[in-house]
């Protein structure tokens, strides 16, 4: 018995010598965080190019926006004065800008007289704008007149200021210059 006391004696001081010799734990590295792989740097985005707004070049609405399409006149009368003339200084420089462009000018009046007389002072009057045009430099070929004297009132009033806004000629333009 002695012996087995021997071998447990001796199993256990083994034991107690193995434990005593363990080195302490390493510590745990800290994890592996994988890099994103490298990409070659993208190019900015193109700028786009800005579109016009507004009118298309050469077209009606553009006549209208940069130019006065309409002139009035006094009572009874088909004469431009100076302010008629400054505004169709402004369709002169259109009209020169597109050279393919076509008018047609037309003469209106305010509901008095009678419709014989009206027709007559609206073309006086469309005539009194084409002229000036001509003279400026715009050929015949490119426009036209015709009078609609009462018969298309701009305004449905039945007061001076309502007559006063019919008495007047329009500038249309008829062939743009866009395709």
């Amino acid at each position: 018995m002695r012996s087995l006391g021997l071998t447990l004696l001796a199993g256990a001081s083994m034991l107690a010598a193995a434990c005593a010799s363990n080195p302490p734990p390493e510590p745990t590295p800290p994890p592996v965080v994988a890099e994103a792989p490298r990409v070659a740097p993208t190019p900015p985005a193109p700028i786009p190019t800005p579109r016009p707004s507004g009118p298309a070049a050469g077209s009606k609405g553009d006549f209208a926006a940069k130019s006065t399409d309409r002139v009035y006149f006094d009572y009874d009368q088909y004469n431009l004065d100076d302010a008629d003339r400054r505004s169709l200084a402004t369709q002169v420089a259109w009209l020169k800008q597109f050279p393919s462009t076509r008018v047609e000018v037309q003469g209106h009046a305010d509901e008095r007289g009678t419709r014989d007389y009206n027709i007559a002072l609206g073309d006086r009057r469309a005539q009194a704008v084409s002229q000036y045009l001509q003279q400026q430099g715009i050929t015949s070929t490119r426009i036209q007149t015709i009078s609609f004297g009462k018969d298309k009132p701009l305004d449905m009033g039945h007061d001076e200021a309502a007559w006063a806004r019919n008495r007047n000629a329009f500038s249309n333009i008829i062939v743009e210059a866009i395709s």
